[in-house]
């Protein structure tokens, strides 16, 4: 046997026991003398369990008996020893293996026990046996078998026989009753001394008992849990404390172990120099002070998703000297009352007691929601925590030694009281990176990643960045990423060129496809949905360069295509035109090989149909509607009014119409034009499955438009002044530059070589 040790003496003396008698006297012995019978039940119940195997504990979704069981050996004998019980709940609540912690165990010992209970209790009661009055007199009364009878409650008679379990029958009335057993009685020939005596009781049936015990076990399980708190999974995630106690705010003091610096940030160069004056502000104010500056009081850092926003204030709390306590907008909000405005006090106390310091509040429109906007569920708590929130970034008690950083991708929902200066003075916004940003942000992404010996890491940092137009921070960390999974999986020691390019091809269109097979008939349309896209975008000015064309489904898709998109960001309405058009290239290529339409052209129709209202409504580029613009609903907004009467909304659905149906007319004639061409891509494709720009060429001949042979892109600032770059790629070794100094401003033409096929042999 292996028996329970804890340290404690298993064989106490009298006075020990006597004196434990005392500890235990008062108004606790009855919660001690109770505890210890639980325990009891508890100890017969491991016992139990001990000897049954595992059938109990597999349904409890443990492989076999747990250790804290199989390791517990008591006697059954022993089970109403004291000390054994006391050093049994020890003994489980230290086992690794015993989820509960010993507050969690008393009270699931209680609950058990009261199941148990009330188990017996209604197990192993005596419910009798229902007869029928006429058997009842048959096989029982006439042969002298009954000693007494109950009549419980006026509903019902008990007959107690000589032995067994009682006989029950219910009854219409007492009075009947009295007279049938009367009659009985007399026709068995029972003198007045030897009748059967009748008894009157009243009885609970249980039913009152039954109605209220839901209330009984909501109540009690409200107790409980006032207690104890809510328990998750093992004692380690338990929550302390009361499950009703607001639970202290817990703000985030970051330490020393931010290993993310300024330079690990690229693509902002802007952004960063507006942030390094902030904390510059903290660690020399008297250069400010002596000018009679003020220090501001917040920066509202705004943009999409994706362009670095937390990571650059991760790179502050990196490079500052200063405490940068960090929190999430989210925290403030609870389904208590006055949760929010208590915690942001409490936050602001802490950053006080350490100013100068940075606040960033991360996702601050979890907050800062315009007040009044419509969020009918929790309108009065949100409101009056960013009332809180205004005050201690602007009321009598603000400080001037703490910096409030925040950021958002909904600046546009936010409270105007805000965003005002004097709050927010700084509002610095993080876009999509141009080209010169992308290839920045790439060189810091490819650091740790091991490339093949004969890359130039210039030279692909420039490549990728004409791959990967509008792209952010985020999808530039996920293609390189993406690109080493690639080589990983292909068994290679290193990543090359194509592993990048099969990377941006997953970003964009998602995975491949390869088992997916296309009918010949689906397959056919496809190939010349593409072949539309491609010549029409071939013959038109101002649509995008084509680089690679496939019918391989990828993702959600059929067939993709990859554009060299120019960085711009004025568009005339011709260029906008010419895009329609080209969106529209593969509707009107199926209408013409096919007579027939299909619903391949769905995503197309609807950037057609978006750019067509962009046009009219937000551009002012149409004479009919006049130069005026209106702001779209957004997605998913039912409540938005349009600001624009009936007749507007009709003048504007007709307009629209019309620009399709010119776009779509001017399409169908140049692809008219160009049927046999149109009939060459297709078949190629429909043989190789994927045309680069050289294959475009050999098929279509050169573009009829003069163009940097690939990409033509303007810039703001040279190369060589962008530190990010080495000297040698400014210097025209890899790139052909040419400057022309225009109004103190220089601007580059980068000529970039871009050929698929000349990738592969790498």
């Amino acid at each position: 046997m292996i028996h329970i040790e804890t340290g404690m003496t298993m064989k106490r003396t009298k006075d020990d026991k006597e004196e434990q008698r005392k500890d235990h006297s008062g108004g606790n012995s009855f919660r001690c003398e109770f505890r210890f019978r639980i325990l009891e039940l508890l100890n017969f119940f491991l016992y139990f369990c001990k000897k049954q195997g595992n059938i109990f504990f597999s349904s409890l979704k443990y492989t076999s008996i747990p250790a804290f069981i199989d390791n517990f050996n008591p006697e059954p004998s022993s089970f109403c020893n004291q000390s054994l019980l006391s050093s049994t709940m020890t003994y489980l609540t230290h086992q690794e293996d015993f989820p509960l912690d010993r507050r969690a165990f008393q009270n699931l010992a209680v609950g058990a026990a009261g199941m148990a209970t009330a188990f017996v209790y209604f197990h192993f009661r005596e419910t009798g046996v229902q007869v029928s009055w006429k058997d009842f007199v048959d096989r029982y009364l006439s042969r002298g078998l009954v000693g007494r009878m109950e009549v419980v409650n006026k509903e019902y008679v008990k007959a107690f026989p000589a032995d067994g379990n009682y006989l029950w029958f219910n009854i219409g009335s007492v009075n009947s009753f009295e007279h049938n057993l009367e009659l009985a009685q007399q026709e068995m020939g029972l003198s007045s001394m030897d009748k059967i005596p009748v008894l009157y009781t009243n009885e609970s049936d249980g039913t009152i008992f039954f109605s209220i015990l839901p209330v009984l076990l909501l109540v009690g399980l409200f107790l409980v849990s006032m207690r104890q708190g809510p328990v998750v999974g093992a004692c380690s995630s338990r929550v302390k404390g009361n499950s009703l106690t607001v639970t202290e705010f817990k703000s985030r003091t970051v330490k020393d172990n931010i290993c993310v610096r300024f330079e690990d940030v690229a693509g902002c160069e802007d952004a960063k120099l507006e942030i390094m004056e902030l904390v510059n502000f903290l660690k020399h104010p008297h250069q400010y002070r002596d000018l009679g500056a003020k220090t501001p009081k917040g920066a509202l850092l705004t943009g999409p998703p994706g362009t670095g926003k937390t990571l650059l204030a991760k790179a502050t709390a990196g490079e500052v000297d200063v405490p940068f306590i960090s929190v999430n907008g989210s925290e403030f909000q609870e389904v208590f009352v006055g949760v929010g405005p208590a915690r942001i006090r409490d936050l602001f106390v802490k950053a006080h007691s350490m100013a100068p310091c940075i606040l960033f509040i991360d996702e601050i429109d979890a907050v800062g929601r315009k007040r009044g906007s419509g969020n009918y569920m929790n309108q009065s708590e949100q409101e009056n925590t960013l009332n809180q929130l205004l005050v201690e970034m602007d009321g009598f008690n603000s400080s001037t030694n703490v910096v409030v950083l925040a950021s958002t991708n909904r600046a546009d929902i936010l409270d105007p009281a805000l965003i005002r200066p004097g709050r927010f003075d700084r509002h610095i916004y993080l876009g999509p990176p141009d080209l010169k940003g992308r290839a920045s942000i790439f060189k810091v992404h490819l650091r740790p990643l091991k490339l093949s010996t004969g890359i130039d890491v210039e030279t692909l940092c420039r490549h990728l960045a004409a791959l990967t137009p509008s792209f952010t921070g985020a999808e530039i960390a996920g293609v390189c990423n993406e690109a080493a999974l690639i080589a990983a999986r292909h068994l290679n020691q290193c990543i090359n060129m194509e592993h990048f390019e099969l990377a941006v091809e997953r970003i964009i269109g998602g995975v491949e496809k390869k088992r997916q097979i296309l009918q010949l008939e689906e397959r056919t349309t496809v190939a010349y949905h593409q072949a539309g896209h491609a010549v029409t975008g071939w013959f038109l000015k101002h649509a995008d360069p084509i680089f690679k064309l496939s019918i391989v489904p990828r993702g959600r898709s059929l067939s993709s295509s990859q554009y060299l998109c120019k960085e711009q960001h004025l568009f005339s309405q011709d260029q906008l035109f010419d895009r329609m058009c080209m969106m529209l290239g593969g509707r009107v290529s199926e209408h013409i090989f096919f007579n027939r339409i299909t619903s391949g052209a769905h995503d197309d129709l609807r950037r057609a149909t978006e750019l067509a209202y962009a046009q009219i409504v937000q551009f002012g580029m149409n004479k009919a509607v006049g130069p005026v613009s209106f702001d779209r609903p957004q997605e998913g907004n039912t409540l938005c009014e349009r600001p624009f009467g009936e007749s507007t909304a009709q003048l504007i659905d007709l307009e629209v119409r019309s620009l399709i149906d010119a776009a779509f007319h001017r399409t169908h004639q140049l692809l008219v034009d160009k049927k046999e061409m149109m009939e060459k891509v297709a078949k190629c494709l429909l043989e190789k499955e994927i045309l680069d720009r050289t294959d475009l060429v050999k098929l279509l001949g050169p573009r009829p438009f003069r163009e940097v042979p690939q990409l033509l892109l303007n810039l703001n600032s040279s190369f060589e002044n962008d530190s990010s770059m080495s000297k040698e790629t400014s210097s025209g070794k890899k790139l052909k530059l040419q400057f022309n100094q225009l109004s103190g401003r220089v601007s580059a033409l980068l000529w970039v070589q871009i050929h698929a096929g000349s990738h592969k042999s790498h």
